[in-house]
């Protein structure tokens, strides 16, 4: 017994200790592996932080001709109507990649001519979609009847025409038009589908003789400048992927300007009139000279402010537009950039492209420029809507996929107002990100941000503007029915949305009607839980 006690003895501890050595090499190569995924995670990581950083400056030849969209042809009719036609097609582009590049385009292969028309006017623009899928075309910042706006309840199938029609009845300015059909507006705009749409005051009016003392030589001292980025695949494709910790949609690492790469212009007289428009899908520029010269803003998204204003800089998110005056001497060079995003705007972040720094257009003056008078001091009055004729206020907090807590639905009615009546719309980033907001149908006032005066870039009639972490937006907007429009209960709606337009595509957008006075506008809602939680 005692023997056999011995040996029991001796025996057990033996054969336990290579199930403890297997679970101890089992447990430390648990641990192995959790710290190199987690370490391997965080290399990623910062792999994908430094790598997130766009900087192309002195990397652009600006080796080819700024291209200037031609303008559209038009007939009148013997009702005085203006017609235009446009028709949405495919085709294929240079855009500086090795092969060509499969784009859309408006009577064309890529972008669209520059459709202008002169306040007062009747005008009907018979829009044909050559495209293989259903589109829309919207009237960016454009006040007309909402069954004309070209918003997603105006869709363009295939092989058809739509010939929306209406009366110019606003001041003179810089809009655009764009595709809007939910959830693919932003592969739509990127695609190509995008032009200008500008308004002229008449001859004899007191703006018609303002924007005469302005330079107005279009494509000569009056340039449309539509900034855009794009990033190609190897075989020339236009890449929509996008980075996995971007919250804005898809960036793009080279810039084109009026579907040009490396572009210069061809500066022939003293003063050139730039009308800057973000046709981007996700990116916001911070728009300056590379001298950090000044050059005076002279309008805004919605016709010309009140006095010129001396700047260095301006930040365009996607929509907005900017009338801006370059003076130049003879023989000057210098390259419009976009730099880092400004403090002012909440800090930003690398993966939403707002550290990038981007060559955009190389300005060349000739040796003999034609001289130009000096601007007026006086442009335009200011906006006239007044916060203390508002009858209701509403709040608005924009997140990436839903306003107040609700994504979009094409049968509900967000907000009915009545015709005639002013509001206040309170807006602000429901998840801490950057967003903004644009308003169909009208343009509005900014009456604050984040409870101070607006800076000088913000003080003209806008349709679109920033929203920034932190600091609301107060909006005076003034709903009137455009000529032509009955404000029927259970008509066609306008949209309200934020203009990053993978926000909108996901959710980020709502409806209202104007209706006739007497008929009564709904009560305020207040913001719901987000559906979820997007931060930069």
């Amino acid at each position: 017994m005692d023997a056999t006690q011995d040996s029991l003895s001796s025996t057990t501890p033996r054969r336990r200790r290579p199930v403890r050595r297997t679970l101890l090499l089992v447990v430390g190569s648990l641990l192995l592996l959790v710290v190199l995924a987690v370490g391997g995670l965080g290399t990623w990581i910062a792999v994908s932080f430094a790598n997130a950083r766009v900087d192309t400056v002195g990397e652009v030849d600006f080796d080819r001709v700024l291209a200037v969209p031609r303008l559209a042809e038009s007939r009148v009719e013997p009702d005085g109507t203006r017609v235009f036609s446009l028709r949405m097609q495919e085709g294929e582009s240079d855009l500086g990649g090795e092969r060509p590049t499969p784009t859309w385009g408006f009577a064309g292969a890529y972008l669209g001519p520059t459709l202008r028309a002169t306040r007062g006017e009747k005008v009907r623009v018979e829009v044909t979609n050559g495209l293989s899928e259903p589109s829309t075309v919207h009237w960016h910042g454009m006040h007309l009847p909402p069954e004309m706006d070209g918003g997603p309840h105006q869709m363009v199938e295939p092989g058809t025409t739509w010939s929306p029609h209406w009366v110019i009845d606003q001041p003179a300015t810089t809009l655009w038009y764009h595709p809007h059909p939910h959830g693919a507006t932003a592969s739509h705009v990127r695609r190509g589908l995008a032009g200008m749409f500008l308004l002229d005051d008449p001859a004899d009016s007191a703006g018609g003789r303002v924007g005469a003392a302005l330079p107005h030589r279009y494509g000569v001292d009056d340039v449309p400048l539509v900034v855009q980025d794009v990033r190609l695949d190897d075989d020339g494709r236009i890449d929509d992927q996008e980075s996995l910790f971007s919250s804005v949609g898809a960036l793009g690492d080279r810039v084109l300007v009026n579907g040009t790469p490396g572009p210069y212009d061809e500066v022939t007289a003293q003063r050139t009139r730039y009308r800057l428009l973000n046709a981007s899908t996700a990116r916001t520029y911070t728009f300056a000279f590379s001298d950090r010269r000044e050059f005076a803003l002279v309008g805004t998204d919605g016709g010309l402010v009140e006095r010129p204003v001396s700047l260095d800089q301006i930040v365009l998110t996607p929509g907005e537009r900017a009338e801006i005056v370059v003076t130049m001497e003879p023989g000057d060079r210098t390259v419009l950039r976009s730099e880092p995003l400004p403090d002012r705007f909440g800090g930003g972040s690398r993966f939403t492209g707002d550290d990038d720094r981007l060559d955009v257009l190389e300005l060349r003056a000739a040796d003999r420029l034609d001289p130009s008078p000096p601007l007026p001091r006086r442009l335009a009055p200011p906006p006239d809507v007044d916060p203390s004729d508002a009858v209701r206020t509403r709040t608005f907090q924009v997140s990436s996929n839903a306003i107040n807590g609700r994504r979009m639905d094409m049968g509900r009615i967000d907000a009915q107002v009545e015709d005639g009546s002013t509001e206040i719309w309170d807006v602000s980033s429901g998840d801490g990100g950057l967003h903004n907001f644009h308003v169909h149908d009208v343009q509005f006032r900014v009456v604050s941000v984040g409870g101070r005066t607006p800076p000088v870039d913000e003080r003209g009639w806008k349709d679109t503007v920033p929203v920034r972490p932190g600091d609301p937006v107060r909006l005076a907007v003034r709903f009137d029915l455009p000529p032509g429009a009955s404000g029927a209960p259970g008509g066609a709606p306008y949209m309200f949305h934020c203009h990053l337009l993978r926000h909108e595509d996901s959710g980020a957008m709502g409806q209202f009607v104007v209706v006739p006075p007497g008929q009564g506008s709904d009560t305020a809602t207040a913001p719901q839980t987000p559906t979820t939680a997007h931060t930069h």
